[in-house]
């Protein structure tokens, strides 16, 4: 009986390990029947991503203006008034909304 045994561990070993590898080849983290919801969240990424590069392009630009060598007063005057909320006697200032940092 023993005997028998042993001569279908192998096999039965084999057979767990193919199971094993096939199960989570299928339903893993990484697993082929994820791929669909892992493509939507690469998608929504890359949006994101190139929503990010935008901006930081945008705040490059400002960045660029506001050093000394380079220095627009007007881009001066308007990040004066945004952060110490001064502004002249003659102006009028409408906020839509909190102010973006």
């Amino acid at each position: 009986m023993l005997f028998q045994l042993k001569t279908y561990l192998p096999t039965a070993i084999l057979a767990f390990l193919i199971f094993f590898f096939t199960f989570h080849a299928l339903t893993g983290e990484r697993g082929l029947l994820l791929a669909g919801q892992r493509r939507e969240e690469q998608a929504e990424k890359q949006d994101v991503l190139a929503r990010l590069r935008a901006e930081r392009r945008g705040l490059e630009v400002k960045a660029h203006y506001l050093r000394n060598e380079s220095l627009s007063l007007d881009l001066l005057e308007e990040r004066a008034h945004d952060e110490l909320g001064f502004v002249a006697p003659g102006d009028y200032v409408i906020r839509e909304g909190p102010a973006h940092r």
